[in-house]
């Protein structure tokens, strides 16, 4: 798989170390920085990761700033990303299997590098399930993503 990864200064501390457990585990790293502590917005970051993922660029994504919220905020902008802060292993591979996240969202202000480095293994281990429960939930999460969240039939009042 292509992996793009995006750091913000927050994020640098643990990028050494999860763009060599990237390449070690057999993936291609497409880098889209940060690699100094000179600070840079998260958005920044997320936008570009997003858009390799959505784009076809990149399989998955992972971005890390300071709490990884800002950046999955910013990221499930993008149309065809899906997103998750994520901070323990059950999760990084449920949330590939069940709710086909391609965008791995940590903080590097809130992990540390082998608990990082054990989230990052799990979610480049997972693959998307096919049944049906799970499929079936996704399209419902599409649908939402593609009418903007309004009921059928809903005026623009109240919105």
């Amino acid at each position: 798989m292509i992996i793009a990864c995006g750091f913000d200064h927050a994020g640098v501390p643990l990028r050494a170390k999860l763009l060599a457990l990237i390449g070690e585990a057999g993936h291609q790293v497409l880098d889209l920085g940060t690699a100094d502590a000179e600070p840079v917005d998260y958005p920044e970051k997320a936008l570009a990761v997003g858009r390799a993922v959505a784009g076809g660029d990149a399989d998955r994504g992972i971005i890390v700033c300071g709490s990884g919220a800002g950046v999955s905020v910013a990221a499930c902008k993008i149309r065809g990303v899906r997103a998750a802060t994520i901070h323990d292993t059950y999760t990084a591979h449920q949330a590939v299997q069940h709710d086909a996240v391609n965008v791995l969202c940590l903080g590097g202000r809130v992990i540390g590098s082998e608990v990082a480095a054990e989230i990052v293994s799990a979610f480049l281990g997972a693959e998307v399930s096919d049944e049906e429960r799970h499929a079936r939930r996704r399209a419902e999460v599409q649908e939402i993503e593609r009418t903007g969240g309004a009921v059928q039939g809903e005026s623009d009042r109240g919105r």
